[in-house]
């Protein structure tokens, strides 16, 4: 099995790396066309949710969670 890392970016979405599946609440799978880099969306912005289209840039959003 691989490994998966989640990168949270400063103001910007979750960076996904690894090889993982996506389903929604009705356990429908989304298709990640072999990726097995993306990034999710944080801001709700996004016209491609759950994915990120980069709409962070201009909306204002702000967040610079850090680990304890």
């Amino acid at each position: 099995m691989s490994e998966v890392k989640v990168l949270v970016k400063d103001n910007g979405p979750f960076l996904v790396t690894g090889t993982v599946t996506i389903t929604d609440a009705a356990g429908n799978t989304f298709n990640l066309n072999g990726k097995e880099t993306f990034a999710l969306c944080r801001c709700g912005a996004s016209a491609k949710r759950p994915f990120c289209d980069g709409a962070h840039k201009t909306c204002g959003f702000e967040s610079a969670e850090r680990a304890v």
